[in-house]
């Protein structure tokens, strides 16, 4: 039986870099964006959270994510390996995902589609930016 969801649902970011967290944060207030951000900073803490395992075993229904917005480098899993796991299970491949990434390889654009992304979005890097 699956429980109703009330309000805006969050979106989950996975974002490891804390200066990319807070310029999303406060472009998605520019938006004028409602919902919630929850973030998680690596691609384990990321299935973890969407399968309710680890630190998120308790989780709510009413958490679950109306969007996943990844990075793809992030530490321990990055975000390519996480996106295959998502849309490899049929328990999560639902999700909306959208990859926001400093990564101007086109074989990361290419493979993201191929493996169910739904948008590809490239982070502006600032030319003072040590990236």
């Amino acid at each position: 039986m699956k429980t109703q969801q009330h309000g805006p649902m969050p979106l989950l970011l996975a974002e490891d870099d804390d200066d990319d967290y807070m310029l999303i944060q406060e472009a998605l207030k520019g938006l004028l964006v409602a919902n919630d951000v929850v973030r998680v900073t690596d691609g384990e803490q990321l299935l973890q959270y969407l399968r309710r395992t680890g630190e998120y075993t308790e989780r709510a229904v009413s958490t679950n994510p109306a969007v996943i917005l990844l990075d793809l480098n992030m530490p321990k899993m990055d975000g390519r390996t996480a996106l295959r796991e998502i849309k490899s299970d049929p328990a999560l491949r639902h999700y909306p995902v959208i990859v926001l990434t400093t990564s101007k390889a086109e074989e990361d654009v290419f493979r993201s589609y191929q493996t169910g992304v739904n948008a590809f979005m490239q982070k502006r890097v600032p030319k003072w930016s040590g990236r």
